[in-house]
């Protein structure tokens, strides 16, 4: 029986400037620590090996720092990480990897392919076909080699690559090196560890993608984890489990208010947000003044809760009722300026209605904030 763990995409290095500096900070700082995890759960669960199939740095220009940090994760499970380059580290002549020989990190438990080559593990129990990038794009399948890549007898032939299995994935695959649906066939691999897609994916009993081990964009694919991977013998079906390594949660809501309940729904979501969340908010639809109020106040909490909250009010028009203008006491002229949007909002020009509810929102926000201060005084 070998054992081994499946992870790619660790992306360390990576940069969040659509976020506020802090809340960048704990998300890269997250990346690390998931590699903490994968060497913590390498020891709990005994594995022979941890493959890491690409994409380890998320760029060439690296602090040194972030590399030395990537490396002292690594420190706590001794056995053999084995590593292949992907398109974002790709084995260059001057590269993250040629900076990391300089600095003399690279450990000496780490297996490093910067090329295509076979690394036989015979005490294992397995051969590692790997095939990794030298740039960042190619075009033609780097793992066509493995078919003609002799091992010794009696060994599992477990393939490392880094790139996208033709027909398979979405257009928008990360790059786009090509990989052979048919390759576990053809080379006659017990399993193959694919890194790239950045959810976890199955192709194949034999063909996964292990995605990345920390969730890092606003998509639902399975992101957070690494493969444990058993295989009893040659031929035999691999026995594959997700092990959770992910820590922040990267959720897009989108929610339309057509009816009073609409609003008590998302404020109930809002009150349930807890620290690990990165929410992006969509909202549409129509609010009273009222309702405009207990929203920008629960935002206001949960956005103090959350590791990010963003949300866009673009598409929710501001619908002051009667009610609302005449708690506002915007008598005459304010008054009359106010009925006057109030009219523009329901043209038909899909111009004057925004440019009316942006102009609502800001008169009756200004007059609230305004009245506010006057109670108080």
């Amino acid at each position: 029986m070998t054992r081994f763990l499946h992870t790619a995409d660790w992306q360390i290095g990576r940069q969040y400037s659509q976020f506020p500096p802090e809340e960048a900070t704990a998300l890269a700082s997250a990346r690390i620590e998931a590699i903490e995890t994968i060497a913590r759960l390498a020891n709990d669960h005994v594995v022979d090996a941890v493959l890491v199939a690409g994409d380890v740095f998320d760029a060439q220009t690296v602090a040194e720092r972030t590399i030395r940090k990537m490396f002292n994760a690594m420190e706590a499970y001794a056995g053999p990480w084995i590593m292949i380059t992907g398109n974002h580290d790709a084995a260059l002549p001057e590269s993250v990897w040629t900076q990391a020989k300089r600095l003399g990190v690279l450990p000496s438990n780490l297996h490093l392919a910067l090329d295509g080559k076979v690394l036989e593990f015979a005490d294992l129990g397995f051969a590692a076909l790997c095939a990794p990038l030298t740039q960042r794009h190619t075009y033609n399948d780097l793992t066509e080699p493995f078919d003609n890549w002799e091992t010794t007898p009696g060994l599992l032939r477990i393939g490392l690559a880094h790139g996208s299995v033709q027909g398979i994935l979405a257009d928008d695959i990360d790059s786009a090196n090509p990989i052979s649906p048919d390759r576990v066939r053809l080379a006659r691999l017990d399993y193959l560890a694919l890194g790239d897609w950045h959810g976890c994916k199955r192709i194949d009993i034999r063909t996964w993608y292990s995605g990345t081990p920390e969730q890092d964009r606003f998509k639902g694919n399975e992101p957070g984890f690494v493969l444990l991977v058993d295989i009893a013998a040659t031929g035999v079906e691999p026995n594959v489990k997700q092990l959770a390594t992910g820590r922040f949660s990267w959720q897009q809501w989108e929610h339309h208010f057509d009816v009073a309940s609409d609003l008590d729904a998302l404020l109930g979501r809002l009150d349930a947000v807890i620290p690990v969340d990165v929410l992006q908010l969509s909202l549409s639809g129509e609010i009273d003044l009222v309702g405009q109020q207990r929203l920008m106040q629960a935002l206001g909490k949960a956005q103090a809760k959350a590791q990010s909250l963003v949300w866009d009010l673009s598409n929710l028009r501001l619908i002051p009722t009667a009610q609302d203008i005449s708690n506002l006491k915007a008598d005459g002229y304010l008054g009359d300026v106010i009925a006057e949007l109030r009219d523009l909002q329901t043209q038909s020009n899909l111009h004057d209605q925004e440019i009316a509810s942006q102009a609502l929102a800001l008169l009756t926000s200004m007059l609230a904030e305004r009245q506010v201060v006057e109670e108080r005084l």
